[in-house]
């Protein structure tokens, strides 16, 4: 199993930046997708969850309105798309897969690699 993730990001305050996540070795509509962050020096911030198998998106009460989850289920891929961003969005974004479980509390049974996302003028 895997999980891929995009490269490194470099945003401006204020504009949008889409991450994706290629998944490989499971079947992609089986596994929730969990969208967590980790900002320099900071622990882990569960941003949301996305169900593959039908579309359904839970989203941190921290993200409502500024984070988007879609996915392309001919190509296994996942993506997150966050708008407005501001200096505080700088930190390193995982997308992680779960058989069973979905939500903060979880264990997730795989991970991305994690894409640097940097905002900044």
């Amino acid at each position: 199993v895997q999980l891929v993730q995009s490269g490194v990001e470099l945003r401006n305050p204020g504009t949008s930046v889409k991450v994706s996540c290629k998944a490989s070795g499971y079947t992609f509509t089986s596994y929730y997708i969990e969208w967590v962050r980790q900002a320099p020096g900071q622990g882990l911030e569960w941003m949301g969850s996305f169900d593959p198998g039908d579309g359904v998106s839970k989203y941190a009460q921290k993200f409502q309105g500024r984070v988007t989850f879609t996915a392309d289920t001919s190509t296994s891929t996942a993506y997150v798309e966050l708008s407005s961003l501001r200096s505080e969005d700088t930190a390193v974004y995982f997308c992680a897969a779960d058989h069973d479980c979905s939500g903060s509390l979880c264990r997730y049974d795989y991970w991305g690699q994690g894409t640097q996302v940097t905002v900044s003028s």
